[in-house]
């Protein structure tokens, strides 16, 4: 069964932001803002995107974009997330033959992307990775505990 963000999921992950979502049918909203940094961004989270039928059947149809003051990040067909309290943050993650991909959005309104990371980085030496390598890597590794078939 393809995933799909339930009430519960973005409870969780509102607890973690510490927002409150504005919900309007299938998209909730995260407002999020630092005072110390000045920094702000909004979260959406898309459930049941419309997708054409051929496409549907491979994918799930969850999206989540992040708006920012000077950009946009968006990931397609999200297939989990883990929400840490200890870290402050939410990743989002979307895999898919071989590839993860994830968006990592912090309570204290920033956020970081990661995008066509070979599964088997994941779960590499990371000791043995450049340096270039390792945040993606490690930030992306967490994504373990929700696939079964990695490593």
């Amino acid at each position: 069964m393809a995933f799909s963000f339930s009430d519960a999921d973005l409870e969780r992950i509102a607890a973690v932001l510490a927002v409150d979502p504005k919900i309007e049918g299938n998209v909730a909203r995260f407002e999020l803002h630092d005072d110390a940094s000045g920094r702000r961004v909004a979260l959406e989270i898309t459930r049941e995107v419309t997708l054409p039928d051929a496409i549907a059947e491979t994918q799930p149809n969850n999206l989540v974009s992040v708006y920012a003051a000077s950009s946009f990040l968006q990931l397609q067909g999200c297939t989990g997330f883990i929400a840490s309290d200890e870290l402050g943050e939410v990743i989002f993650f979307a895999r898919r033959g071989g590839i993860t991909n994830g968006l990592v959005v912090e309570r204290e309104a920033g956020c970081s992307l990661y995008a066509n990371v070979d599964d088997q980085l994941l779960s590499t030496d990371f000791t043995q990775l450049s340096p270039e390598l390792i945040m993606s890597s490690v930030a992306l590794s967490m994504s373990e505990s929700l696939f079964s078939d990695l490593g």
